[in-house]
């Protein structure tokens, strides 16, 4: 006996090829955006199996919004290491001018 429902992942795929005509209007940039999201629809295909109940366009949403928050807290979390180093590079600055200072006054015997 075959299935007679297709799984999740071939539904996706069905999906995205009934979009293809929306896709040939795009500009060709939009068209790398739009195969990178459909990219990231595909990579929660496991998870789109588990949820056969629901639409699968709604779940292949979800798996885009998934990644797109994942590559947000990234950006986040290099900023926040940024933002860590660059408050360091000014302590570092204000300890470095400190010291200087105190040298000098050692070197002109006011200490």
């Amino acid at each position: 006996m075959g299935r007679t429902v297709p799984t999740y992942r071939l539904h996706t795929e069905s999906i995205i090829n009934e979009w293809m005509d929306y896709r040939r209007a795009l500009r060709e940039k939009d068209r790398e955006v739009f195969d990178e999201l459909m990219y990231k629809a595909r990579l929660h295909s496991s998870a789109g199996s588990y949820t056969a109940h629901l639409d699968p366009v709604a779940t292949m949403f979800l798996s885009i919004l998934l990644e797109l928050q994942k590559e947000i807290r990234g950006a986040k979390d290099i900023r926040m290491h940024m933002h860590t180093q660059d408050d360091g590079e000014k302590h570092r600055g204000g300890a470095g001018r400190l010291r200087d200072a105190l040298q000098g006054e050692e070197g002109r015997g006011e200490l």
